[in-house]
């Protein structure tokens, strides 16, 4: 970051790692479309939709490298297998790169971790190469032992990228459980590469100033990248091109 205008290096690092996404109860094709074309304009890693809209943004995307990513068994986090894989499956078949899957957060916290753990590596089995993102849904679970906890149950079941939250709870990202998360990340067995995605809340240069820094830390300053680091917000991305714009 320059000491004239930090910010401004913050948002250039930042917009390529955006998720950006419409899962509102009343998105429309026409936001899909809108958002896709914000993705290109702004070489976004990816766009996040609710799965009847995966075929649209497919084809509205083909070869602009922006993935597609879609959400199953959300925002719930309930306990149907069988009907998250037929999700799932319909997904990729309509061009999904990315399944965004909530946890069964509330089996887990009852203490049923392995059904949670059949649901993450049911769903991680009919991804095949796709890309497995985990919904730990933190701001439901108590404290950073139990983020903790959850995370390495995802890590162990498949997860590629472990992420905080639907942003359907009154709590979303924190940095108390993206720093669980991330040392969860870090100290696992394997040398698989797992990603971080923090999702919910997140509107200004400074959220991500804030979590992009505590990645820096755990992780090493050349870790966060598309391929392992997202931030999933469409609020924000307005506040990020402001930034770069003003600094050009």
């Amino acid at each position: 970051m320059t000491a004239a205008d930090p910010l401004s290096d913050v948002a250039a690092r930042a917009l390529p790692l955006l998720d950006l996404t419409d899962l509102s109860e009343g998105c429309t094709a026409e936001a899909v479309r809108g958002l896709c074309e914000r993705a290109q304009r702004h070489a976004a890693a990816a766009v996040c939709v609710w799965p009847r809209f995966v075929a649209q943004a497919a084809q509205a995307l083909a070869g602009s490298g922006v993935r597609i990513a879609t959400v199953v068994n959300f925002p719930e986090g309930n306990e149907d297998v069988a009907g998250t894989v037929a999700e799932t499956r319909t997904a990729i078949e309509n061009g999904a790169d990315e399944i965004d899957l909530v946890l069964p957060y509330r089996t887990f916290l009852r203490g049923d971790a392995d059904a949670a753990r059949a649901m993450v590596a049911s769903v991680r089995e009919a991804c095949g190469e796709k890309l497995l993102k985990v919904i730990l849904e933190t701001g439901m679970l108590p404290d950073a032992e139990t983020v903790a906890r959850a995370s390495q149950l995802a890590l162990e079941a498949g997860a590629d990228f472990l992420k905080t939250s639907t942003g359907k709870t009154p709590v979303s990202a924190t940095p108390e459980a993206a720093e669980a998360m991330l040392l969860a990340i870090r100290d696992r067995d394997g040398a698989r590469p797992v990603g971080l995605k923090v999702s919910g809340g997140l509107r200004r240069v400074e959220d991500a100033a804030r979590y992009l820094a505590l990645a820096d830390r755990i992780m090493g300053p050349d870790w966060a990248s598309p391929h392992t680091f997202r931030l999933g917000a469409s609020a924000l991305l307005d506040d990020l091109a402001r930034a770069v714009e003003a600094a050009a």
